[in-house]
């Protein structure tokens, strides 16, 4: 559980620079320059990320039931997922309505696709990995909302195109790794 919790300390915490030391990240991009910081951002949440997997693996071997989910619990899991990919492509796919009308779809993608799988998986290290990633996505989320209002950001409205484009990516994008990528690279077959 250490190597888990030590990948969540570094990947979060690098992706939690703007909300907690927005200043000194950016005395440090001005005293390093951009493309080096970028670099660095890089290794230490690449590293971060490689963590969190092989702990993650490393707590599957030693598993701790916090509670069981009910089979309905898990299915809705599936729902969750699946608006989550939609969010996810949204964040990428320009001129759609979603991102004009929530402003940080990834972001809110994170926070579903977390509460959904802390609803679907009851064992210790679930409970530490999603709940971790809800929390951090539900604080910048926040965050991030402050900032907007504070600096008067200003989102260009959607185009139907943009949306459908979003919302069939997303959809395509679910399927893909609901009925294939998630048992290959996860090793659970998600309940449907």
């Amino acid at each position: 559980m250490s190597m888990l919790i030590l990948g969540l300390v570094l990947f979060l915490g690098m992706h939690s620079l703007r909300i907690f030391a927005d200043g000194w990240r950016t005395q440090q991009i001005t005293r390093l320059g951009l493309m080096p910081w970028k670099g660095l951002y890089s290794l230490v949440a690449i590293a971060g990320f490689v963590l969190i997997c092989w702990g993650f693996v490393l707590a599957r071997h030693h598993p701790v039931l916090l509670y069981t989910p009910p089979l309905l619990l898990m299915r809705l899991n599936a729902l969750f997922t699946l608006v989550a990919f939609v969010l996810l492509a949204a964040a990428r796919v320009p001129n759609n309505g979603i991102k004009a009308r929530l402003h940080h779809p990834q972001v809110l993608a994170v926070k579903v696709w977390a509460f959904g799988h802390l609803l679907a998986a009851g064992m210790l290290h679930d409970v530490v990995l999603f709940g971790a990633f809800l929390l951090w996505s539900v604080v910048l989320f926040a965050a991030s909302r402050r900032r907007d209002r504070r600096e008067g950001t200003v989102y260009p409205p959607g185009t139907v195109k943009g949306t459908v484009i979003a919302v069939v990516a997303g959809v395509a994008l679910w399927a893909l790794f609901a009925f294939w990528l998630h048992a290959l690279l996860i090793g659970v077959k998600p309940a449907m």
